[in-house]
This record gives C-alpha cells, structure tokens and sequence, in this order.
C-alpha cells in the first residue's frame, strides 16, 4: 500500500516503513506525527482525492530534527565594485513512515521512550573518587617533559 502526502509545499510517494526527509515539523525524537494532506491511496484500489482523501492520513515516527547544508547565494554585479554573499541551512525532519490511515482510524503504535542520556566518561571518573584524581595529576609531568625536549638547541651555534 502507498500513498501521496503533502507536507512542506511538496508531495512525497510514502509506503509503510520508509525513511523520507521532509521540510521541518512540529515534533520531538520518537514521536508520532500524522500528515493529514493525503492526496491519494493506492494498493488494490486506487482512490483519488479531490483535492484530498478524506479520513486517511499518514503516521510517522520523529528520527531527527536536522539543519541541511549551507546554501551560499552569491551575487556579483561586475565593474560596480557590488557584491552580496548570503547563507542558508534549510531545517529538515527525517521521519520513519509507520502505517497509512484510512477511514479516520487512529495511529496503532505509540512514541518510543526517549533513551536514557549515558554520563560522559569523565563524570564517572570523577564520580569514583581517587581513580580520577590520579589520572589528572600524571597528566600535566607528562606535558612538562615534552616541553623541555622541545627547548633543548639543535645543532651548533652560530658565531
């Protein structure tokens, strides 16, 4: 089964379990979102919207909110000593499709937990006690002795 969605002033073909990157929407990582704009439903039976299907909708889960690589737009007009450099990061949502909707049902599957944040490696350390301690005290002999071979002269001295 698939369907035509639109979102973001585009239309996108969708199918259950695709990974589509559309203009940004409103959601956070692991939540479900529905796209209401269906434009058609296929599979055994066509069906055409005029200029939607009504009751269908199309769910999908939040993997990321991204920005996209900069676009430079860059105008020159030659010997009148002009330009203009201007950037842009176009803000993505990249969405997992997970079931195509029709006759006004519901989304059967729910947001994921959100993962729990691991701690960074020197928190643990510091956490520990003496462990991390002696790991930041052996740190700075050991930039001290290089420093010293880096001064040391090289060849012979002029005259």
């Amino acid at each position: 089964m698939f369907a035509v969605i639109k979102t973001g002033g585009k239309q996108y073909r969708v199918a259950a379990d695709e990974v589509l990157k559309v203009a940004r929407v409103k959601g956070e990582l692991g939540e479900i979102v529905q796209f209401g704009e269906v434009l058609v439903v296929g599979g055994d039976a066509t069906t055409l919207g005029a200029p939607t299907v009504s009751g269908a909708s199309v769910a999908a889960e939040v993997l990321e909110q991204g920005r996209g690589a900069k676009v430079i737009a860059f105008k020159k007009r030659r010997r009148k000593n002009s330009r203009r450099r201007r950037g842009h990061r176009q803000e993505y949502t990249l969405v997992r499709i997970t079931e195509i909707l029709t006759d006004g049902a519901k989304p059967t599957k729910t947001a994921r937990p959100k993962p729990e944040k691991k701690p960074k490696p020197a928190e643990t350390a510091a956490a520990a006690g003496e462990d991390g301690d002696e790991a930041e005290t052996s740190a700075p002999k050991a930039k001290a002795k290089s420093k010293a071979k880096a001064k040391a002269p090289k060849g012979k001295a002029k005259k």
